[in-house]
């Protein structure tokens, strides 16, 4: 049940976040939006042996982390429920790449370096993805989205479905109490009851999204992403803004082009 807890307490802890006013919350959402694809697009662009060239891109989400004054623990533990996945995926490619290479003296499979290159690039990209939810919220996302000519079948489902995550979580709590209640003296759920336990969440959150949606169109609406006030207020591209993407845009493409980790040691093994 804490669990559970947790998990909703740290999604509305991402929605705090966004309400904070700082010089990156302030960058309008659609220049963060597309700071943060071409950052993603870049960082995945990386060949999966070119492990040094990625360093200088951690960079970014510390510049963001300390100038829009967003606490780092949080993110921490978000990244690393996500981190056992990626590891998953990447484990097996030591026993996939088995031919050897030899870094400093030391022989190794070189599946060992694409699986690093997966976990540096998984870090990135998702520490990324946090810091853009973090400091603009999915509402403002949506109108960056919307702004940006996509799909507004595509934005709905994407609004609809993280909003969906917190509701399917609030039954759940629900279920699990009325369970305990009944069963004080079992210690979770019996593998008996998962099949029919699983069934009635379904149902249940089914049952609970149809009845906000009614409420929704009762309320106006219309299958339109509508802007709020707060939305409208940073909808102008300012001159700041532009200077934002662009100095990012400018970092990250002469980072993809030139390895200025690999440059910066040598510059200090010169001395």
């Amino acid at each position: 049940m804490s669990t559970i807890l947790n998990s909703i307490q740290n999604m509305n802890n991402l929605d705090e976040f966004a309400r904070k006013d700082s010089l990156i919350h302030r960058i309008n959402p659609t220049i963060k939006l597309l700071t943060t694809v071409i950052f993603l697009f870049i960082v995945i662009s990386f060949d999966k042996y070119n492990i040094s060239g990625l360093f200088i891109f951690f960079l970014y989400p510390v510049l963001v982390f300390s100038l829009a004054d967003i606490p780092l623990v949080p993110i921490i533990k978000r990244i690393l429920i996500i981190e056992p996945f990626i590891i998953g995926i990447g484990i097996l490619n030591p026993l996939l790449e088995s031919h050897s290479t030899t870094i400093f003296n030391i022989t190794f499979s070189i599946g060992w370096i694409t699986f690093l290159s997966i976990l540096i690039k998984s870090l990135l990209t998702i520490t990324a993805t946090l810091l853009l939810i973090s400091t603009t919220g999915f509402d403002k996302i949506a109108s960056a989205l919307r702004s940006l000519k996509v799909p507004k079948i595509f934005v709905l489902q994407l609004l609809l479905t993280y909003r969906y995550i917190s509701v399917l979580l609030e039954e759940l709590i629900r279920m699990i109490r009325a369970y305990t209640l009944r069963s004080p003296f079992k210690k979770g759920i019996h593998i008996s009851n998962w099949g029919s336990f699983a069934g009635q969440l379904i149902l249940r959150t089914f049952d609970r999204a149809q009845r906000l949606y009614f409420a929704m169109c009762a309320r106006g609406f219309t299958g339109d992403y509508e802007f709020s006030s707060s939305d409208k207020k940073y909808s102008k591209v300012k001159v700041k803004d532009y200077i934002y993407i662009l100095v990012w845009g400018a970092f990250f493409i002469f980072s993809r082009i030139y390895n200025i980790s690999e440059s910066i040691t040598i510059f200090i093994n010169s001395f």
